[in-house]
């Protein structure tokens, strides 16, 4: 993950000391941006977004935030990844008539 910390545009101050007195831009925050994707507790969400534009939130926590929350998404994905097999990628992927019920 630190594609995140590298590569992700942030909103923050170009220091520490002018990102707690000006706060941050979630407009162009890339990883506040992901959260609102991703974080499903919306009351956190805000609480986030508080406190980010308001310079108490740094731009490294926000960052962590979400690392912590993709990790868990990607675990999950990769767990369910592993229980595939050939029978049910080929199962998938055979052309069929579907059925619609509506």
């Amino acid at each position: 993950m630190t594609h995140v910390n590298k590569y992700a545009f942030s909103g923050g101050g170009t220091t520490t000391e002018e990102h707690k007195e000006k706060g941050g831009n979630c407009d162009v925050d890339v990883s506040y941006q992901y959260l609102t994707f991703f974080l499903e507790d919306d009351n956190r969400l805000e609480e986030i977004r508080k406190t980010y534009t308001s310079g108490e939130l740094l731009t490294g926590y926000l960052k962590k935030e979400l690392i912590e929350i993709l990790q868990k998404i990607i675990g999950e994905h990769r767990q369910r990844r592993s229980q595939l097999t050939d029978d049910i990628v080929k199962q998938f992927m055979t052309p069929r008539k579907l059925k619609f019920d509506y």
